[in-house]
């Protein structure tokens, strides 16, 4: 088996390489999220996704819940 595998992004369906075994390599770690912003996702989402959708979901959660990037240590994340 391939050390990392082209799977589709669950969301947009994009080819993303996943690292799961490098993470801090894989493309989804660029996108730094929260725990709230982790939680959030992952109630929509099971499965890999791109830093595009990454990003988006992340921009979505701030829109819902009125978080500022600087205001995010103001709210316990």
């Amino acid at each position: 088996m391939a050390k990392h595998e082209i799977i589709p992004c669950e969301r947009c369906g994009s080819s993303i390489e996943c690292k799961a075994n490098s993470y801090t390599k894989c493309q989804c770690s660029v996108v730094q999220l929260s725990l709230n912003e982790m939680q959030y996702i992952s109630e929509q989402h099971d499965g890999c996704l791109c830093s595009v959708c990454l990003f988006t979901l992340q921009q979505e959660y701030r829109e819902i819940f009125a978080i500022s990037p600087d205001s995010r240590h103001n709210h316990g994340e």
